[in-house]
C-alpha cells in the first residue's frame, strides 16, 4: 500500500483487480477545498488510458512488476521464445501478449519483458529499430508537389509507407511504437 503523495511514473496500481501504470500525475491545491491528485492511468494489459482523480493522502494498492531485458530466440508456431541471458531460462509469450511488437523484433534481438507473479504482461520493445526491405515497388518520379510515398515490405513481414527514393536491400530506422519510417541506415 502506497498514499496518493507517493505516486511516480511508471508505478503500478492495483485497482479493482486490474493494474494500471501511472504516466502522469499532478497534485492539484485549489484555492478551496481539500487538496487531490490528478492522474492518467494505462491498463497494463489492454493498454487502454483513463484519467482518475483521488483525494490527497488517500491508500493505493501498488503491484510489483518486473521488467527484465531478454532476448528473443524465435517463433515455434504458437509462441514467441525469449530468453533470460543470465540464466539461460527460457519463457513463451503468447501471440496475443505481443500484440504488434512481434512485427518490428527479429531473432537474437533485445526486448524488455515485463511480468507480475510469474504472468507475462507485456513486452516492449526500443523505441526503434532497423531492419532491411526485402520488397517494395520501383518508384516513379512524376508531378507532385510533396514527396510522395509508397508501400515496403520489411524482413519481418511488417509492411510501412516509406519514401519513392528507398529501394529493395536497403536498411532503413522504424519507429516500433507506430511503425513510421524514421530515416535510412547506412
Amino acid at each position: 500500500m502506497a498514499s496518493t503523495n507517493d505516486l511516480k511514473n511508471g508505478m503500478v496500481l492495483n485497482l479493482e483487480g486490474q493494474l494500471w501504470t501511472v504516466v502522469e500525475f499532478q497534485h492539484v491545491k485549489p484555492g478551496k477545498g481539500p487538496a487531490f491528485v490528478r492522474t492518467k492511468l494505462k491498463n497494463v494489459t489492454s493498454g487502454k488510458s483513463i484519467d482518475k482523480t483521488f483525494n490527497a493522502g488517500t491508500k493505493v494498492e501498488t503491484s510489483n512488476v518486473d521488467k527484465q531485458t531478454m532476448q528473443y530466440l524465435y517463433n515455434d508456431g504458437t509462441d514467441f521464445i525469449f530468453m533470460d541471458p543470465g540464466t539461460f531460462d527460457q519463457i513463451p509469450v503468447t501471440p496475443e501478449v505481443m500484440g504488434d511488437a512481434s512485427k518490428f523484433l527479429l531473432e537474437n534481438n533485445e526486448a524488455v519483458v515485463a511480468r507480475h507473479e510469474g504472468n507475462v504482461l507485456y513486452v516492449e520493445l526500443p523505441p526503434s529499430v532497423e531492419l532491411e526491405i526485402t520488397y517494395t515497388e520501383p518508384g516513379l518520379q512524376g508531378d507532385r508537389s510533396t514527396g510522395g510515398s509508397k508501400s515496403a515490405t520489411l524482413e519481418t513481414g511488417a509492411e510501412i509507407s516509406v519514401p519513392l527514393f528507398l529501394e529493395q536491400g536497403t536498411r532503413v530506422k522504424v519507429d516500433t511504437r507506430d511503425g513510421s519510417y524514421l530515416g535510412r541506415v547506412n
